[in-house]
This record gives structure tokens, sequence and C-alpha cells, in this order.
């Protein structure tokens, strides 16, 4: 039976059933965060990071970054990895009142076929990405282990790594696709704090909150080499969230070695049918930038990774801030590379540069833009 995070969530309260730790933060103290700005970076520890995220850690921000750049050069060297999203279907059976492709959007969905999806990959393969992510809604008639298992078939020859951020499978799903070839999976809870995710969860099995905390867990157990962890920021208390987000990702390094743990960044973007003003807990730049700097100093291996929901110059300013990874080029519709009319996307995309430009950005800035996965090629020959 695999070790389980839910209790863990709980006894900590760390799934907002108290104010506590929104308490706990406001006490820190500019002398706290000195102390703990002067510990070797890159340690873990659940009082250090409520000390980096609490307001008074916002003074610091300067020093923060300086440490976080060195760790990160120390650990992944001058290199920003690139990849890209293949979005496979709008369908979905989810109510989730904040996703452009919830089920009750009247909007007119589309899903594509395995061979339209390889005709879609061959598009972005051919602007230079060896990364592809899969992505899709909770489509479970199309996109199911069947059809994911035939694709990952058909293109592990033209990508050194396919991930995937599609429904909750079971445990043996997941080890079906691994051994088909999927290396990686991107799963986010959306939301800790139990009551707000009810709030945004209205229907479908992702309204399932403590199965969707047990779903890290269940892919780690059957050894998936990468797993991506996130919140999408705006729901609650961006400060909390993170706490709940390391500890999970700590639980995960601690009982899944195998694993290779990274901490993705969403904020709420405007998508079809969603009203923006019904979110209280939306987060300023400075505020995000505190989340990255912080989860570095804590956790020096893991990777950090921004998508095109954010600005092009915002991202640039994060190349030299801790981040490793970057998509580029994005569509977020299915069958948005290589049509002409555009259809229902899961949100809107913010930076609109294409993967080149992108990739020249970050070589003006001293970095390499890396387009293969390496290390899948190592461990492909190790084993």
């Amino acid at each position: 039976m695999n070790p389980s995070f839910l209790p863990i969530l709980e006894d900590l309260r760390l799934d907002g059933t108290d104010g506590r730790w929104a308490d706990r933060m406001a006490d820190v103290t500019p002398q706290d965060v000195e102390g703990a700005l002067a510990r070797p970076p890159g340690r873990y520890s659940f009082d250090r990071l409520l000390i980096l995220v609490s307001p008074a850690a916002q003074a610091y921000l300067e020093a923060m970054a300086q440490q976080s750049h060195r760790l990160t050069i120390q650990r992944f060297g001058k290199t920003i990895s690139l990849f890209a999203p293949l979005y496979l279907s709008s369908h979905c059976c989810n109510i989730c009142t904040y996703c452009g492709f919830s089920s009750e959007s009247k909007t007119e969905r589309k899903r594509l076929s395995v061979d339209e999806a390889v005709a879609e990959a061959d598009i972005v393969a051919a602007e230079g990405f060896s990364d592809l992510l899969l992505v899709s809604s909770e489509d479970r008639h199309a996109v199911n282990t069947p059809y994911l298992v035939e694709l990952a078939h058909r293109l592990r020859d033209r990508f050194s790594s396919l991930s995937i951020e599609i429904q909750q499978l079971r445990q043996e799903e997941y080890a079906r696709l691994f051994a088909a070839g999927i290396e990686g999976v991107t799963f986010y809870q959306e939301s800790y704090d139990r009551v707000v995710y009810g709030q945004y969860h209205l229907a479908g099995p992702k309204a399932d909150y403590d199965r969707r905390v047990r779903g890290p867990e269940e892919i780690a157990a059957t050894g998936m080499r990468r797993i991506g962890l996130g919140v999408l920021l705006g729901l609650a208390n961006w400060r909390e969230e993170t706490l709940a987000l390391a500890e999970h990702g700590a639980f995960l390094m601690k009982h899944f070695c195998r694993s290779q743990i990274s901490f993705s960044f969403p904020r709420l973007r405007p998508a079809q049918d969603v009203e923006s003003q019904q979110f209280q807990h939306l987060l300023g730049d400075r505020d995000l930038v505190q989340m990255i700097l912080a989860l570095r100093l804590c956790f020096a291996d893991a990777g950090l990774v921004m998508s095109t929901r954010e600005p092009a110059a915002f991202r640039d300013a994060l190349v030299k801030l801790g981040v490793t990874k970057m998509s580029a080029g994005s569509k977020t519709n299915p069958g948005g590379y290589g049509e002409e009319t555009p259809s229902l996307e899961q949100f809107s995309v913010d930076d609109q540069r294409s993967a080149g430009e992108v990739a020249a950005m970050i070589r003006s800035q001293g970095f390499e833009s890396v387009w293969k996965d390496w290390d899948a090629a190592f461990a492909a020959a190790g084993g």
C-alpha cells in the first residue's frame, strides 16, 4: 500500500481548516528572515519556508534572488529547458468554474484522433522541440488509456521526453503508460484548501478532494520519472498554498526517490465563460517571485516550471531567478498548431512569442535553451 500524504495534510491543518499558518506568518520578523537567509540555501524545512513566504520576507527579495540565482546555476547550469504542450481534447465531464473546458460551457468542443495528434506533434517537432506534454480535459470516452498508449508508441521515437497532463487515472493505468514510453505526469492539486476546492469543483470525478490528493503518490508508485506539482494561483491564499505544496513535494521526495519532483506556478488566466471578479486571491508579480524564490531556496534540485500564461517581459525576468523550464509557442486548444480557425482554448496565452523568439531571449541573457531531454537519453543508455 502506498504511503499517504492526506493524513499529514490534515494533521498540519494545511487543508485550510483553520488560520494558524496565516497567523504564524504574520508574526515573522525581519530578524527571522535574516536568520533563514544566513543558513546554507537549498535545504527544506517547514519553518524555513514559512519564514521565506511570510510578508516580512518581501523586503528581502533581492537577497533571496541572488541566492536563488547562484544555487540554480550550481545545480542546473546556465540552461533553460523548453517544452511544448499538445492539447488533445476540449470535451470534459467536470464542472470547474475557472476553466474554459468546464462541461457547463456551451461552446463547440473538439478532440483529436491519434492520427490528428501525430500530425500536430510533427508540427511541434519541426519547431525543434523534443520535450512534449500531452494535455487533455477529462474526456474518458476518447482520451483514455488505450488512446494514450497508441499515441505514445507512435511518438516516442520522435521525442526524447513524453509527459501527460490529463484526467486522474488508476495506478495500474499510469503503469501501462509508463511502460508505453510516457515518463512524466503533471498533476495540479489546484487548491489544498478543502473548502475552496469544493467551491470551484462543482461536479465530476475531479470534485473528489481526497482522491485528488492521493494522485501523485499513485503516480510515483509506478516509477514515473517526473512528477510536476502545482496549485492554481488565485483560488486561495498563495502563502498557505505554498506551504501545502512544499510539504507534498517533500513527502514524495522522501518516499519515492525514483521520481524527480518539479513545481509549476500557473496563475489564473482569462477563459471562456469565466468571470475574473469571482476570484478574491489573485496575486501580483512580487508575490509570485517570492513564491518561486522561496521554493528554490528550500529545494535545490527541484525543477521550477513557467508557462506561457505569463507575460513575455515577466518570463524574461525569471530566467535568472531560479526557473529551469519554460513552455514556448504554446497553443491551448486541440489542433491549435495546424488549424487556421481556432477552437475552444482552455485559457488564453499571454506570451505570444514563437519558440525561436523565446530561445533567442534566453541566449541574450547568457543562458542556453535546451530542446532535448538529455537525462532520458542517458537513462536509456544506462538501462
